[in-house]
């Protein structure tokens, strides 16, 4: 979850290079941030030559390189980093480094057997400053290079030793070059005319260059005057193949906004009438596949959760097709009755995240056909897949995901309308939706009494049925992750099986009330916890004496969890500033998750 960036060549403010990457890769992480540098007048003649780090805690935000950093230099290493192992402090952020301070590791990922690797290290004497795993594996490589005297083989010999999935890039004051290595946690590598630079997302890279080799798993790379891919496993030289990058990766700026999640919020109509109006050949593709499986499967994590689960009640009564839905990361639990008849279609904005990745590389060794919803060209996922759909929905730079959500919700809109081919009237429906979207967002004024009123709360109860059960877990968790006020969303029917005891009086409830089958029995559960002194939140087109606020949202079909969710975002976002919180960026959560 971290974000990596390397730098080797010909320009001589490699720190400044640095940064730069750091910052477009800050959403990975952003506890922490440090930068190693190896100034460019060192002569290696005697032992007390150190390189240069800078360690910070907190968001890089408008951060430029000091003194400490610019020295002229070709080479640097950076991290922006999400904590896991040991708090946010100083001597937790990366690099770290050796005992002799000579060389400096950055890793993302986490190392399953550092206790005992640690343990050991210890026993050799070697002294440690921080409480991260990380730290162990500079300290490895120094006891490697007792025996080895070379900095590539102990890198690979220390590599070999370390469990679990992991990405980590090295810097020695006594090398010209830059060593990474990965499994699971992605690392590319691009190269410019006289330069390389290595980062945990392409989108770093494409600034600077559109050549770009993405790492397998078990793959070391050396970047310097004679580059070369290994192999991990047998040691073995592999041909360094560059490609082509397609795609923009374009970054915006706040402009006028005063965060990127609010500004984000607003693009989504425009994406939706995008999709509405572009039926690809993967589309095509995808659908051919889903009436051709033997068991179709959606599988995400958070928000692409949601977004798959409202697939299956729009498979369900679109097209008549029964579609399950898992939670990714318990999807390697059940796998057992997966074969070559299977289709896995994997939901990801990132299209890095680990838990989605794991059980699709199961899936593909037993030869299912593997498809893909993802807003990252040319990340894990994205190449893993048979069938590849992007998003196109624009880079997301606030950690809570939007416009990604509603861009996989109108996909799979389409997708199911076209297993009839009635794709049109799928448009039709995404094209009001996105007018329905305007007009709320034009309106948003009018929902800051429910957010004054919401963010005085210590918990908010969401409920929905038939689709708008999917839509209530997404607004919980859009609350949950920017005003850290406990939010839960549920099946209305399912209040009276336990959650009913928790409503008292003046405890706040969103009430999802589209007028569809479900919209009698959502009353009659909105009346239920009325009587038990709750505040009723009613959202939906038409306005009922048992809701004490009302939030319209007019009726769009289908696409109703499309706009429904949007004034949800927009809650949220309002309660977070309302609370003085970053709505951009919530404590403990970062963009994109690589570790398990």
């Amino acid at each position: 979850m971290c974000g990596i960036f390397g730098y080797i060549g010909s320009k001589k403010n490699a720190a400044q290079t640095v940064l730069s990457g750091l910052k477009l890769l800050e959403y990975r992480g952003y506890d922490s941030w440090g930068i190693a540098i190896k100034p460019q007048n060192l002569k290696l003649k005697t032992q007390n030559e150190k390189l240069i780090i800078d360690k910070h805690i907190g968001k890089i935000g408008k951060a430029v390189i000091g003194n400490k950093l610019s020295v002229i230099s070709h080479l640097a290493i950076g991290h922006t980093r999400w904590a896991t192992h040991g708090g946010v402090t100083d001597k937790n952020a990366h690099p770290h480094l050796d005992c002799k301070k000579e060389i400096a590791v950055v890793h993302n990922g986490i190392i399953e057997n550092f206790e005992d690797l640690k343990k050991d290290l210890k026993n050799k004497g070697h002294k440690f400053a921080s409480e991260t795993d990380s730290e162990i594996i500079p300290h490895l490589i120094e006891e490697e290079m007792k025996t080895t005297k070379n900095i590539e083989k102990a890198v690979k010999n220390t590599f070999n030793k370390l469990k679990g999935m992991n990405a980590l890039v090295v810097s020695s004051i006594k090398s010209n070059e830059i060593i990474a290595a990965k499994t699971g946690s992605p690392l590319v590598v691009g190269k410019g005319e006289e330069d390389f630079y290595l980062a945990s997302d392409a989108s770093g890279i494409l600034p600077h260059t559109k050549n770009l080799l993405f790492m397998s798993d078990n793959q070391m790379v050396i970047l310097g005057k004679k580059p070369k891919l290994l192999n991990l496993l047998d040691g073995k030289t592999e041909k360094m193949t560059f490609e082509k990058a397609t795609w923009e990766t374009k970054f915006e700026e706040k402009g006028d906004f005063p965060h990127f999640m609010i500004k984000e919020i607003g693009q989504q109509s425009t994406i939706i009438r995008s999709i509405a109006k572009n039926i690809d050949s993967q589309l095509e593709k995808l659908t051919a596949a889903i009436e051709n499986a033997h068991g179709t499967f959606f599988i995400g994590a958070g928000t692409a959760y949601h977004a798959g689960l409202v697939g299956t009640y729009l498979f369900s009564k679109i097209s008549k097709r029964h579609v399950n839905m898992a939670v990714a990361s318990e999807f390697n639990y059940l796998l057992d009755f997966i074969n070559k008849e299977s289709l896995i279609i994997a939901l990801s904005q990132s299209g890095e995240t680990i838990d989605v990745i794991e059980p699709l590389s199961i899936a593909q060794k037993k030869g299912s056909t593997i498809a893909s919803l993802v807003n990252s060209p040319g990340s894990t996922i994205f190449r893993m897949s048979d069938i590849k759909l992007l998003l196109n929905a624009g880079v997301e730079q606030a950690v809570a995901s939007t416009k990604a959500y509603t861009a996989k919700v109108s996909k799979l809109l389409i997708i199911s309308y076209m297993i009839y081919k009635r794709e049109d009237e799928a448009s039709k429906q995404l094209l009001l939706a996105a007018e329905e979207i305007d007009r709320i967002i034009k309106e948003k004024e009018k929902l800051k009494p429910v957010a004054d009123f919401l963010s005085k709360s210590e918990n908010v109860y969401i409920i929905g049925r038939g689709v708008s059960f999917a839509t209530s877990l997404e607004a919980a968790l859009k609350i949950k992750e920017v005003t850290y006020i406990h939010a839960e969303g549920l099946a209305g029917g399912e209040l009276k099986h336990g959650t009913l005891a928790l409503i008292s009086k003046g405890t706040p409830c969103i009430v999802f009330a589209p007028q569809d089958e479900t919209y009698q029995a959502i009353l009659s559960n909105a009346i239920e916890i009325k009587s038990r002194g709750g505040v009723i939140i009613g959202v939906g087109p038409k306005k009922e004496d048992v809701f004490d606020y009302f939030i319209q949202v007019k009726d769009c079909l289908d696409a109703n969890p499309i706009a429904q969710i949007v004034p949800a975002q927009i809650l949220a976002y309002l309660i977070a500033v309302k609370r003085g919180l970053d709505p951009d960026k919530p404590r403990n959560l970062a963009k994109s998750v690589t570790v398990k």
